[in-house]
């Protein structure tokens, strides 16, 4: 009877194996699939160049952003 129940927990073990080899699989043809390929990066750099930002305008911006979560 002890034989049977170790047959049957190794049994139950492989599946779980199985179940979690096919569950990263799946997730990697997932992010396979969201992943952009070949796409051009656009750089920022440089943007902004000749733009003077003074300690208000930086103020200013953070009272905007920041005035809904009241930090």
């Amino acid at each position: 009877m002890k034989q049977a129940l170790a047959y049957n927990a190794l049994d139950m073990l492989q599946k779980i194996e199985s179940i979690e080899k096919e569950i990263v699989e799946l997730k990697l043809s997932v992010l396979k699939d969201i992943t952009p390929a070949g796409k051009k990066i656009v750089k920022l750099k440089g943007i902004l160049k000749g733009i003077d930002i003074s300690d208000d305008d930086i103020s200013a911006a953070k009272k905007s952003l920041y005035s809904k979560a009241g930090i």
